[in-house]
């Protein structure tokens, strides 16, 4: 699976994806086989219930993928998971502090 980061693009709301946050919003999309594209992922809508109404299965499956791709680990009784989660531009300032150099 390749995924490469494409310059920003406005997402549902008029709300601008960084690189960053369109690369996990493509992450999001493949890993779960959502119906909505990419750049329709708003960065301030939540994960959970509303926004993309994601369930803990979907976060698991997305924590692993994350994992896998920025090598380093998501864990599931880490505390900070509902903030890390909370939404896509969340999700993208966690990796960005954690994950390792290519």
């Amino acid at each position: 699976m390749s995924l490469t980061a494409e310059p920003s693009k406005p997402a549902a709301g008029g709300a601008q994806q960084s690189p960053l946050e369109h690369e996990l919003a493509v992450l999001l999309v493949e890993a779960l086989n959502l119906e909505v594209a990419a750049a329709d992922v708003a960065p301030e809508a939540p994960l959970y219930g509303e926004g993309l109404g994601l369930d803990s299965i979907d976060i698991l499956e997305v924590a692993l993928e994350v994992s896998r791709r920025y090598g380093f680990q998501l864990r599931s009784d880490d505390e900070r998971n509902k903030q890390i989660f909370a939404s896509l531009r969340d999700l993208a300032a966690h990796v960005a502090q954690n994950r390792t150099a290519p």
